[in-house]
């Protein structure tokens, strides 16, 4: 017997974000190579919006979003690992249609 799918809508002022792969090393400005087995202390991560709740007001699907990784709550879909998390958790928005941008670029 063939199990029913069931659509993922995420609630309230939720936003579900699946994060960005880590990249192995790392350049500091003045060029030294920083390897992966460094970790920094409140490093924050970015990663894309993949679902929003119904009062989620600043960000939208699509859109890549800076936060803090230790304020988070994960959940594994279909083997692939999504991180949600209230709106309000979120520190930044990257995207192509901005009023009041900081004048950076990713």
């Amino acid at each position: 017997m063939e199990q029913a799918k069931f659509e993922i809508q995420m609630l309230h002022d939720r936003v579900m974000i699946k994060l960005e792969p880590e990249v192995e090393e790392r350049r500091s400005g003045s060029g030294i190579v920083i390897p992966a087995t460094v970790k920094m202390a409140n490093r924050l991560a970015w990663g894309e919006v993949c679902g929003v709740g119904t009062n989620v007001r600043a960000v939208k699907v699509g859109d890549k979003v800076l936060f803090n990784p230790e304020d988070q709550f994960e959940v594994e879909v279909q083997a692939q690992v999504y991180l949600v998390m209230r709106e309000r958790d979120l520190h930044a928005v990257a995207t192509q249609e901005t009023d009041h941008g900081t004048g950076l670029y990713l």
